[in-house]
Formats: C-alpha cells, sequence, structure tokens
C-alpha cells in the first residue's frame, strides 16, 4: 500500500508518517518510482509507534525499543528482557517531570493565592469608574500605594 492508504488505515498523517521514517521507526520499501511501498508490519508499526508515544517515550527511544516489540493486535509487547532497565529509566524520567510540574503548580497556586479579588462592580474602565484595572501599585517593602492608570 502506499502512504496516503497507510494514512488511512492508521489515522496519521502523511507527514508524520514520513518523519517516522526520517527517525528510523519505519522502513518502506521504494519502488523504482520512487513511491514507498508500506505493509500489513508497517500498519502495526504505526500502531507500536503511537502507543510508545502515548506512553511519554521519545522518538529516539522508540526507534531502541521498537525492534524487541512485537504487537499482538492489542499493542507493543515487549519480546526482549533487555528493554526493562530502558524501560524503567523512562518511568523515572516521567515521574520526574511530574514532580516538576507538581512543584510549577504548586507555585502558580501561591501566585493566584495572593492575587487580588476584582471589586465588585468589576474592574475599572466602566462608565463612571476609574481607569484602572484592578492593580494596584506596589512600593518598596511591599506596601501598596494606588491603582495602576492604564
Amino acid at each position: 500500500m502506499r502512504i496516503g492508504a497507510l494514512s488511512r488505515r492508521t489515522g496519521v498523517s502523511q507527514r508524520l508518517l514520513r518523519y517516522y521514517e526520517e527517525q528510523g521507526l519505519l522502513h518502506p520499501l521504494r519502488r523504482p518510482s520512487g513511491y514507498r511501498e508500506y505493509d500489513e508490519e508497517d500498519v502495526r508499526a504505526v500502531e507500536s509507534i503511537r502507543t510508545l508515544l502515548g506512553a511519554g517515550l521519545s522518538t529516539r527511544t522508540i526507534a531502541e525499543l521498537l525492534p524487541c516489540t512485537v504487537n499482538d493486535g492489542q499493542g507493543p509487547v515487549p519480546a526482549c528482557a533487555g528493554m526493562l532497565p530502558d524501560l524503567q529509566r523512562e518511568r523515572e524520567r516521567i515521574d520526574s517531570a511530574m514532580a516538576d510540574l507538581l512543584a510549577a503548580r504548586t507555585a502558580l497556586d501561591a501566585v493566584i493565592a495572593a492575587t487580588p479579588l476584582a471589586p465588585a462592580g468589576g474592574a475599572g474602565g466602566e462608565a463612571g469608574g476609574d481607569e484602572s484595572d484592578g492593580c494596584l501599585v506596589a512600593a518598596p517593602g511591599g506596601t501598596s500605594v494606588g491603582p495602576v492608570p492604564r
């Protein structure tokens, strides 16, 4: 099958399929005309690639692991015991990224909690209101001085 048919079968764009080939994840046959020729094994490979990407693995890591997997129709299944250290390393990387994201969310929550609420009448700029947007200018030492003009 040609790239358009593979794209329709897998739901992956032709551009992304070419990227997978550039990354060494797909190895289609090339016809003398230059057209790529894919088969059922490539359909399963694309499904495995999508599953592994969804698990947070990079294409570089997938390129290392993909030859050691088989697709049983339910997704990629490790076929080499040697994959386990790589998979555990990827899990540790994801755990670290999650911890960093949680720390960032905690810091953002602190900023949100310290942000003053808008006055009941809404932000300034309404008819009869001042020209501020509800922000206060802070003087050295952290004391508020007054509204910020727009």
